[in-house]
C-alpha cells in the first residue's frame, strides 16, 4: 500500500485536533522552561493550515500540500517553532516531490529530510533538549522499519513511538540551545514541550495512516 494526498489531508485534520487538545499542556511545558507561548503559537499556525486546506485542490500531490503546512506556519506561527516546523514540512515536501503516492522509503525520505531541515535550521544534535531528541529517533525507527519491509502505516508508527520515548528522555536532559539553555541544571526534570510536540504531530501521522489505508 501507499499514502497519497488523502493521508495528508487527514494529517493535518488529526495533528489541528491533538495540538488544540493539548494545548494548555505544552503552554505549561513551554512555561517551565521556555516562554510559554508554545501551545498557543501551534494552535494558532495548524487551525491557520486547516484554513488553507479547505480550498486545496482535489489534484494536490503529497509534496504540494506538504508544501503549503510549511509555508503557513512559516508565516503564521511566532517564535522558533514556526520557521523550524515550517521548514521540516517544506524539506520533506521537496523530498517527495511530484510523487502522488508515498511508499515505505518515500515516507522515509520524507521525515530525514523534515528531521535534516530542523538541524539546518535550528543547529541543534541529538541531546541538546530540543525536538531533535524526538525527530531523531522517530527518523531512525522509520528507517529500520523500512528496511524490514514494513508498509508505510507500520513505518509512521514506529516512528511516533519512538518520537514519544524520544520526547520523555529530554526529562533528564540539561538544554543547549533556545531559551530553556540559559537555565542550566534547572531545566532538568523538564520535558522539552517542542519535542513533545512533535511526538504529538507524529502520531497523527501515524493515525491518518491507519485511518486511510
Amino acid at each position: 500500500m501507499s499514502l497519497g494526498i488523502n493521508w495528508v489531508t487527514t494529517w493535518v485534520a488529526k495533528t489541528v485536533d491533538v495540538v488544540s487538545t493539548n494545548r494548555l499542556r505544552l503552554v505549561d511545558l513551554d512555561r517551565e522552561i521556555g516562554d510559554g507561548d508554545h501551545g498557543e503559537n501551534l494552535d494558532r499556525g495548524f487551525t491557520a493550515v486547516a484554513t488553507k486546506f479547505a480550498s486545496l485542490p482535489d489534484d494536490s500531490t503529497p509534496g504540494a500540500a506538504l508544501k503549503l503546512v510549511a509555508t503557513t506556519l512559516i508565516s503564521t506561527v511566532g517564535g522558533a517553532s514556526g520557521p523550524l516546523l515550517g521548514t521540516a514540512y517544506l524539506k520533506g515536501a521537496q523530498a517527495v516531490g511530484d510523487a502522488t503516492e508515498l511508499d515505505s522509503d518515500a515516507v522515509v525520505a520524507f521525515l530525514t529530510a523534515a528531521r535534516d531541515g530542523v538541524v539546518l535550521r535550528g543547529k541543534a544534535e541529538v541531546g541538546d533538549k530540543t525536538m531533535i531528541d524526538a525527530w531523531t529517533p522517530a527518523v531512525d525507527a522509520a528507517t529500520a522499519a523500512a528496511a524490514d519491509g514494513k508498509s508505510p502505516v507500520e513505518v509512521l508508527r514506529a516512528a511516533a513511538d519512538a518520537a514519544a520515548q524520544g520526547a520523555v528522555a529530554t526529562e533528564p536532559l540539561v538544554a543547549h540551545k533556545g531559551r530553556a539553555s540559559y537555565l542550566g541544571d534547572r531545566a532538568i526534570g523538564h520535558r522539552d514541550p517542542g519535542a513533545e510536540s512533535s511526538s504529538l504531530i507524529l502520531a497523527a501521522a501515524a493515525d491518518a495512516a491507519d485511518e486511510v489505508k
